[in-house]
């Protein structure tokens, strides 16, 4: 099973995880969809978008979960990127770990990724 991931701040999945529902960060609300990396994207994603953020959390999920509502689009370079089209399920989430920082201040992917 190939996984797709979401980067968020740990405040934000724990908001989810009280309600059940994660609805999107500010970026996902603007654009109209959560935006997801796949495991050969993420470490870019955090890279670009999250640079030396701290209390992030990664959180895994089974793209075949998602149904229809998650479409695959073109993005950077033109790669395709998972866009979940619906609210997130918390439950759907296969686990939420934190993403640290290394001691160069990169986000440390070690024993989190297939």
């Amino acid at each position: 099973m190939s996984l797709i991931f979401k980067i968020l701040s740990a405040a934000a999945w724990h908001d989810a995880e009280a309600s059940g529902t994660f609805t999107g960060a500010p970026v996902d609300l603007a654009d109209g969809y959560i935006h997801f990396s796949t495991a050969a994207q993420v470490a870019e994603t955090a890279a670009k978008h999250f640079a030396g953020q701290r209390d992030l959390m990664l959180v895994a999920i089974d793209p075949q979960a998602l149904g229809s509502a998650l479409i695959w689009e073109p993005s950077r370079g033109g790669a395709l990127f998972p866009h979940l089209y619906a609210p997130l399920a918390t439950a759907d989430a296969l686990w939420a770990k934190p993403l640290p920082l290394d001691a160069d201040g990169h986000h440390d992917f070690s024993g989190l990724l297939p």
